[in-house]
């Protein structure tokens, strides 16, 4: 009788490797061993308390070389063909901004260097940093705070400012200080156009976000309920349960004055300075009374008064607690968290609201929740996670390049280039079309049976010990790629698939069988068991 799907498909792992498989970018057996001794518990002490030091990634970082390559252009630049070191990544805004100027002469390769520097670096922290938890917390919150850098080259070059110094900086951190880090950046100040909004009319983009994405979350927007702010329930004691349109525009007036030091004229015979940093500048601020969230402003504040007033409203309100808890549990477990999480998470939320590290606790009380190890299956890995799992597993000596660009945008997942500013859906449904699986299938083919030289490199045969038999074989790289017993019935279909029939290894060229070790693992990585979390 042959072996029933359910027998040759998904096994559940045991709890430790649930768990790495959620908080890292990829379970390895070293590192189920190490959790395995000191208890997921100190694991996860540890990974919420990161050093700024990894040497590992440091090293790599130093080692990589990109491709930058251009035609010249009459004589306003040379062309250039070359494998350049990084050298951006971490640059200071006053470096990076005069990439922005349009005046100088200088081909796009160049602007576009920052951002493509940031997504090699993204890889090397991926899959070769110690602190696991902390790039996953990295990649949710730029997908919360979403910006697209190919709609403004001034997003583009200040996107490693972005990521070092808002999205990195605060992961772990408070709330309403990297609310008001987020509204200060130059990455969102363009992206959602505060950057030119002035008094009469105020630009309505960042606002409108800040409320339906970033803090109270769409389900909390009423407007089809309540056209005027009085009718809100709560409103009238400054507590609305939720907001309405009126809210956004007032919120937007607030934000008036905010913008980037680009040079740019100020309408009143004058200029900003050009320094890409963030400026404040009163002669565009609308200095009338405003009303929010059913709290009154009072005309004439002082500089950035009114938009750290409404900071200060949104981070606060329990709807931002619940919505963003949700995401995080979402994130952590699967698109349908328990109710019980999500609400236990939401009150360490608001007891935290003034510590500095108010984030991790949640993080903790959610990664402690004996719901954090179940529920497995219920979620895909994304691409990203994908491709970094599968260099993780393999051990792989990875150099990041430009194509794996291409390979995620033919998965759906478009790195640092999300066009909205939603960011990735976080439902498996988007992430398994029969287009994409498909696209999975072949990539994980592709990478382990004819990687480019330059992009990564295996010794499968160093990691395999001595073993006589096909099904022996078999049985190790499934333990190791998978990181969990599969029954008799998965190895043999396996092993026959493998040796055609043959059992035993001295019958087989011993390079046949290191030919056949890619293809096996390319398969191992296609099934549910590496696929899902």
């Amino acid at each position: 009788m042959n072996p029933g799907p359910d027998e040759l498909t998904a096994t559940v792992p045991d709890k430790n490797v649930i768990a790495l498989g959620r908080m890292t970018y990829g379970a390895t057996s070293s590192l189920v061993d190490q959790v395995t001794k000191s208890g997921l518990k100190n694991f996860i002490e540890e990974q919420l308390n990161p050093s700024d030091k990894d040497e590992l990634v440091t090293q790599k970082i130093n080692k990589t070389l990109l491709p930058i390559r251009y035609e010249a252009k009459e004589d306003k630049y040379p062309a250039v063909d070359e494998n350049r070191s990084l050298g951006l990544w971490n640059a200071s805004i006053e470096r990076l901004w005069p990439l922005a100027n349009h005046k100088t002469p200088m081909p796009q390769q160049e602007r576009n260097r920052p951002l493509e520097e940031m997504r090699a670096v993204s890889w090397i922290r991926a899959v070769y940093s110690q602190w696991q938890l902390q790039e996953i917390m990295v990649e949710f919150w730029h997908n919360h705070f979403n910006v697209n850098p190919d709609s403004d080259i001034k997003i583009s070059v200040s996107f490693p400012v972005y990521d070092r110094d808002v999205i990195r900086k605060n992961c772990f951190g408070n709330f309403r200080a990297f609310l008001e880090d987020v509204a200060q950046s130059a990455s969102m100040q363009y992206y959602l156009d505060n950057a030119s909004s002035k008094a009469s009319p105020a630009n309505e983009n960042y606002a409108r976000e800040l409320f339906e994405l970033h803090t109270l979350g769409s389900d909390n927007y009423l407007n089809s309920l309540y056209n005027r702010w009085r009718e809100v329930p709560g409103a009238l004691t400054g507590k609305p349960i939720g907001y309405i349109d009126e809210d956004v525009y007032e919120a937007a007036r607030a934000f008036t004055g905010w913008t980037i030091a680009d040079g740019a004229g100020t309408g009143k015979g004058e200029s900003l300075p050009l320094t890409g940093s963030f400026y404040y500048y009163d002669g565009w601020h609308d200095n009338y009374q405003k009303r929010v969230l059913g709290v009154e402003f009072s005309p004439n504040q002082p500089p950035l008064a009114d938009g750290k007033k409404v900071l200060d409203l949104v981070a606060n309100h329990p709807a931002t607690a619940k919505n963003i808890c949700r995401k995080l549990c979402t994130k952590l477990i699967h698109e349908n968290p328990p109710a019980s999480v999500v609400k236990g998470a939401a009150e360490v939320w608001v007891a935290n609201k003034s510590n500095p590290h108010q984030i991790k606790e949640v993080l903790r009380f959610i990664l402690l929740s004996k719901e954090f190890t179940q529920g497995w299956g219920q979620k895909v890995k994304t691409p990203f996670e994908l491709i970094a799992s599968i260099l993780r597993v393999t051990e792989a000596d990875f150099t990041p390049h430009p194509q794996m660009t291409g390979f995620l945008n033919l998965m759906g997942y478009l790195h640092y280039h999300w066009p909205t500013p939603t960011g990735h859906p976080d439902k498996m449904e988007y992430w398994l079309s029969s287009n994409t699986m498909l696209t999975r299938w072949n990539m994980a083919m592709g990478l382990l049976v004819n990687p480019p030289k330059q992009m990564a490199q295996y010794n499968f045969k160093s990691m395999m010990p001595e073993v006589k038999t096909v099904n022996e074989a078999i049985r190790f790289w499934s333990q190791r790629i998978l990181l969990r017993q599969k029954p008799d019935e998965f190895i043999s279909v396996m092993g026959n698939a493998l040796a055609k029939g043959k059992a035993n290894l001295s019958s087989i060229p011993a390079a046949d069988v290191e030919k056949a070790i890619p293809p096996l693992i390319a398969l191992l990585l296609m099934t549910p068991d590496f696929q899902l979390k």
